[in-house]
């Protein structure tokens, strides 16, 4: 069918409510318009479904939530699966009750018991309750830290991450079967509840959560000591990290926690920033006044599901300094297997600090410096999740830390999924350890910094959005791919992978080798001097992105190389655009 066939099936059949109905009319005269909702389906990415809200095949609305639900039910059935139920969880974006009602009411229309949270939880409190409660699955209703117009359905299967192969090919295989969205099963909440298959968590799960995030805590004599004198300035952004965070600050014994009255609440309009992340700046500004008014020590943001953590410390000058999300991963990885050594006396001899290929160098280096192993994994933090999977069901393999560029990071297991939440638990923390050594979390970098290396690591995104721009991002990449560069801002490419071919490729011996990773649309460059380029298509956004990173001899020579190499990129944009 074509996309106008599949527009006029959505016009005309009594299925699809009078309001879509009115929504597409409405746009009757605009064929790009129309193209851009049905030229395709929505399609799972590196986190599930994710897109903005509005009627059409390429959008989120009920009916794509639906028919996910019912592949995913039907994927269950197959597995055997069906008696174990799945947990629902929700965010405060823009019909984000209404989705996860959809799916809750689906899965018990299909006989899958569907355990759903009675108001917003963040991220990690999902993957949690999904190996808390025996589940099955998880669904998740939210777009992260995307723009207010998008909404998201993330998948994750019983050991509590999100899905990886064969399960999201599986799902996807069996989404993509359902043809006619009006045999999708579902029913009222009403006959739902009546059956069983439909029960409303909260609480309990909530406290299980807190307790388990507080078994990570490692030094509480220090909270204890000097906790009270610390002043955190926290901001949940609308979102869902509000309740929990300050929950288990206090319960810590953290007095001075500042909440941003602005972005407090939820509000799915998140009308205080035009992009809900705290990769941005403009994310901070409310909580920068803030903290400034009440002279904080760090000042903390989380995304509106609460997986993501940015960060702002104060130097020893009363400057506050950002910390990227490679920055605090990395400080909290040294921190969290320091602690363990200490405590311990040493580390177990399969340690493992695992990271993805878009990530700092400098967790390499953080590896070697504690003579535990260093494991790389593709982008997303499920696979990371994969990587304790696997330690548990070999017996081999001891779990450390895990944390990804974009402001991610898990300390402990009783999640899979990054975990904002107890990041800012560890971060005050770690803050209360070393004001007791007389130094703030900034100094706490500068000595990481001397230590392993100045290690400065970015990102440029360009957005291209629509049909067209889909195409263009895929132009680029195969120009690399076609035509690889044997230098990028100066620096001498030693190696060049191709995580779709599956070739990592010696440039100057022509040795080719497998990367052991999955299939992936994904470009990578080793430079000389411990430099590299990453390419990739966003798995969430419209986006091609460029992450790269360079190490210098010192914070200045650092910025300066980074600098060039930024400048280097847009030279190569320039020519594939």
């Amino acid at each position: 069918m074509s996309y106008m066939d599949v527009y006029n099936e959505w016009i005309s059949n009594p299925y699809f409510d009078e309001e879509t109905k009115a929504e597409l009319l409405a746009i009757k005269d605009d064929d790009k318009e129309i193209q851009e909702r049905f030229y395709k389906d929505l399609e799972f990415g590196t986190a599930g479904l994710r897109g903005i809200i509005g009627a059409g095949i390429n959008r989120m609305n009920i009916y794509v939530v639906r028919r996910a639900t019912q592949g995913l039910a039907n994927y269950i059935k197959k597995q055997g699966g069906e008696s174990k139920g799945v947990v629902i969880a929700f965010d405060s974006r823009r019909m984000s009750p209404e989705f996860s009602l959809e799916a809750a009411l689906c899965l018990a229309a299909n006989g899958i018991k569907a355990y759903r949270f009675d108001s917003l939880r963040p991220t990690p409190e999902l993957s949690f309750a999904v190996r808390e409660l025996g589940c099955i699955a998880g669904i998740n209703i939210t777009a992260s830290h995307n723009p207010p117009d998008y909404n998201g359905y993330k998948v994750y299967w019983e050991d509590g991450a999100q899905f990886t192969p064969p399960h999201d090919k599986g799902v996807t295989e069996e989404v993509l079967a359902i043809t006619d969205l009006s045999t999708v099963k579902t029913m009222s909440e009403e006959d739902a509840l009546a059956s069983g298959l439909y029960e409303v968590i909260g609480e309990n799960v909530d406290d299980k959560y807190i307790k388990a995030l507080m078994k990570q805590v490692k030094h509480q004599d220090s909270i204890d000591r000097v906790g009270k004198d610390l002043k955190i300035v926290y901001t949940p952004l609308h979102g869902t990290g509000n309740i929990p965070a300050r929950r288990v600050l206090k319960e810590l014994g953290f007095e001075n926690v500042y909440v941003v009255p602005e972005q407090e609440l939820p509000d799915g309009e998140f009308p205080t920033v035009s992009y809900p992340n705290p990769e941005s700046e403009e994310a901070f500004e409310l909580a920068l006044k803030l903290a400034k008014e009440k002279d904080a020590d760090l000042v903390l943001a989380t995304d509106p599901d609460a997986d993501r953590l940015g960060v702002y410390v104060k130097d020893s000058n009363g400057e506050y300094q950002v910390l990227t999300g490679n920055m605090s991963g990395c400080l909290l990885a040294d921190y969290t297997i320091g602690q363990i050594q200490a405590r311990d006396g040493k580390l177990p001899e399969d340690g493992a600090l695992i990271s993805t290929i878009v990530s700092t160098n400098m967790a390499a280096a953080i590896a070697k410096s504690y003579g535990i192993r260093f494991i790389e994994v593709l982008t997303g933090f499920k696979y990371i999740g994969q990587q304790i999977l696997g330690f548990e069901h070999s017996g081999k393999g001891t779990y450390l830390f895990g944390f990804e560029e974009s402001y991610g990071c898990l300390i402990g297991t009783h999640a899979r999924d990054k975990d904002a939440i107890v990041a800012t638990m560890a971060l005050c923390e770690a803050a209360a350890f070393y004001k007791e050594q007389g130094k703030t979390l900034w100094d706490a970098m500068i000595d990481m910094y001397e230590k392993y290396g100045y290690y400065k690591d970015s990102i440029k995104s360009i957005t291209l959005a629509g049909k067209e721009g889909l195409e263009k991002i895929a132009s680029i990449l195969e120009q690399l791919r076609n035509d690889p560069p044997t230098e990028i801002a100066g620096y001498k490419v030693l190696s060049a992978r191709d995580y779709k071919a599956d070739t990592i490729k010696d440039l100057a011996t022509g040795e080719v080798k497998p990367t052991g990773l999955p299939s992936s649309n994904v470009l990578y460059y080793d430079l000389e001097d411990d430099a590299w380029l990453c390419v990739r298509p966003s798995g969430t956004e419209p986006k091609i992105k460029f992450y790269y990173g360079v190490k210098g001899t010192s914070m200045e020579d650092a910025d300066k190389k980074a600098a060039d190499f930024a400048v280097c990129i847009d030279e190569m944009l320039d020519k594939m655009m």
